[in-house]
């Protein structure tokens, strides 16, 4: 039990000392820049489902490649 005691003393003095953490701004720029990534992410992939018809027995729209097949 006293090394995982001695194991938390020093995890704790090693985040006080030796870990670097960001300023409040650069948080804030890291934010922006996951909640952008994200976005671009979720419109990619819809826009994937919406050209392969995912989800095309809800409705009537296909397509891109149900339309080539139904046209071929």
């Amino acid at each position: 039990m006293s090394s995982f005691t001695e194991y938390v003393q020093a995890s704790f003095q090693e985040l006080q000392t030796k870990v670097t953490w960001p300023t409040w701004r650069e948080l804030q720029e890291s934010s922006v820049l996951v909640f952008v990534a994200s976005l671009l992410i979720a419109f990619i992939v819809s826009a994937m489902d919406w050209v392969f018809g995912v989800n095309a027995s809800d409705s009537m729209w296909s397509g891109v490649v149900g339309l080539l097949y139904q046209l071929l």
